[in-house]
């Protein structure tokens, strides 16, 4: 699945609307009451007449929006992102006529930047926005642009969605304000950025070793892949474990997090901590042993040298060149990018594994939250209701459709999906003409997703039922081969999965503070790894972080944490 992986994370900022087709509109309250939920911190403001709400607008309504564009999207047939299949099936079918303000290539920040830029220099606002920059989102909700929408949620989402919705009431806190859901949060499937080890099998088979399932085997594994390699690499062409610490210690591939879980804490999120109360990870002293192990890892090859300055995709170049042994990643990793290992090292195969756990038998990860990013409406959109059109269709139809449904393949025949002659659907790479990830010229970030629909449909093919809902045939022709097998290795492991358990919007002095907070903290730890301080470094780290607003930081997150529990 080179095109169609779930790169949420990678790009994190693309713009979209969600709305959809319904019969009667489910959610829609035909008194005229707004219907807000007090426990998700509903507000009734401006609430339209119940009648403008329509299945299909005759004359079409308009809709403006900008565009983050996914680097790897591809396009057939002369379209763009302006005009393609996608926004001549809404304006067909619903009436809605999606009009591009400006688009922009989302490599290195280009999306953040130029919204930014829009900003302050006055230029029209979208009537809908989705932000997966978290900063982002939260600049936009304060910046008094955008209105209010748990009301229209309340009053126009469809059952469905707010089903879907209410599988964790959680997803609202981060954009509310006052009592008010100032976003929608753009739902995401669950589990889909936890991640698992991904390890060359045909090295472990040539070698006869055993899958590592603690740290001190995962060590052996990466000496004999560096310094007895099957492949007859030399040990200085070998990068055992693919890793990168660029941005951040907690990524979506290629990520070190895991590594500290092995001894208790995980970074750069809150965690419960002993007292039942949450505590930055970062400043548990779990960190100074992960970071003691990174530091000999370093030393010994194990991982790049140049690992403090790889992002993601750097982390996936060794794996696909047939290089690297070992690469942390999602579940879905087998469709890309390591299906391309096999055309440089031919025979490679990929299987994935659950993470080692440390001397104390401890494994965490980083758990996958049911958001990925949040829509925003501007307070000058003449038709909000027709976002509610747009969605309700997607999440009818499309996020776990019945079998003969319009989306029950896909969403567009030689697109994202193409049937043989036989009737049989073709895999991806066997699309004419090329596969395109049409989900991404929708105006809402993958479609619609029920956060637990999929983990469902991928656990029914790995206990072998044959694929006959869209998810079960999206699963089996649009992904890796592995990626069934792979999530239930995943779920094996269920119990190491940890949420950042702080989900409200930033608190007073994290919005002063994490900035230079965060900078000090990845400063401080790459000087660790690199031996340019002494791992006693991390205690006056600890202290630093705390004096210098860590310590106010945790009492106001701890008291917005009481507040909601």
């Amino acid at each position: 699945m080179k095109a169609f992986s779930s790169k949420g994370t990678l790009i994190t900022m693309s713009f979209i609307l969600t709305a959809t087709l319904m019969s009667a509109c489910a959610g829609k309250d035909n008194n005229g009451d707004t219907g807000s939920n007090a426990g998700n911190g509903g507000a009734a403001t401006e609430t339209p007449a119940t009648d403008v709400y329509k299945d299909k607008y005759d004359p079409p309504v308009t809709i403006t929006t900008v565009w983050g564009i996914d680097p790897e999207l591809k396009f057939k047939n002369g379209e763009s992102i302006e005009n393609n299949v996608a926004t001549a099936w809404a304006k067909d079918t619903l009436g809605i006529d999606i009009k591009s303000l400006w688009s922009v290539t989302d490599s290195n920040n280009a999306f953040v930047t130029k919204m930014r830029l829009a900003l302050t220099s006055g230029e029209q606002i979208p009537d809908v926005v989705t932000i997966g920059d978290a900063q982002l989102a939260q600049d936009l909700i304060d910046s008094g642009l955008f209105r209010e929408v748990g009301s229209l949620f309340d009053q126009y989402a469809g059952e469905t969605w707010k089903n879907a919705m209410a599988i964790d009431d959680n997803v609202w806190n981060p954009y509310t304000r006052d009592g008010k859901r100032m976003g929608i949060p753009v739902l995401d499937y669950a589990y889909n950025h936890d991640y698992l080890l991904w390890i060359r099998q045909d090295w472990l088979d040539k070698l006869g070793l055993p899958a590592p399932t603690t740290m001190e085997e995962l060590e052996a594994v990466m000496d004999k892949f560096k310094n007895a390699n099957p492949d007859g690499l030399k040990p200085d062409q070998v990068t055992p474990l693919s890793i990168g610490f660029k941005n951040t210690m907690s990524t979506w591939m290629g990520d070190p997090s895991w590594i500290f879980g092995a001894y208790g804490t995980l970074p750069e999120q809150w965690n419960v901590g002993a007292d039942g109360k949450l505590e930055y990870g970062s400043v548990n002293p779990g960190m100074k042993q992960g970071l003691e192990t990174l530091k000999n890892w370093l030393a010994k090859g194990y991982i790049p040298q140049e690992t403090a300055l790889w992002d993601e995709n750097k982390t996936a170049e060794p794996a696909v060149a047939g290089t690297a042994g070992i690469i942390p990643g999602p579940y879905w990793m087998s469709g890309w990018p390591l299906s391309d290992t096999a055309k440089n090292a031919p025979g490679a195969v990929w299987k994935p594994y659950t993470i080692p756990t440390g001397p104390d038998g401890k494994a965490m990860r980083h758990g996958t939250h049911f958001t990925n990013g949040v829509t925003l409406i501007s307070k000058d959109m003449k038709n909000p209701e027709a976002l509610f059109t747009y969605q309700n269709h997607m999440f009818e139809n499309y996020a776990d459709p019945k079998p003969g449904s319009v989306f029950d393949n896909g969403l567009f025949k030689n697109y994202d999906y193409d049937i043989a002659e036989d009737g049989k659907l073709l895999r991806w790479e066997d699309i004419p003409g090329g596969y395109v990830n049409a989900v991404r010229y929708l105006l809402v970030r993958d479609g619609a997703r029920i956060p637990d629909a999929q983990m469902k449909a991928l656990m029914n093919l790995a206990d072998g039922k044959e694929a006959t809902t869209r998810l079960e045939k999206e699963v089996q022709t649009a992904y890796g081969l592995e990626t069934a097998g792979a999530a239930k290795v995943l779920l094996s492991q269920e119990d190491a999965s940890f949420k950042n358990m702080f989900t409200g919007p930033p608190t007073e002095t994290m919005s002063s503070k994490n900035d230079y907070l965060k900078k000090l903290e990845l400063q401080v730890f790459n000087e660790i790894v690199y031996g340019k301080k002494p791992l006693e470094a991390f205690d006056q780290f600890v202290s630093d972080w705390k004096a210098g607003g860590g310590e106010k930081m945790t009492e106001e997150v701890n008291a917005w944490y009481e507040s909601v529990k």
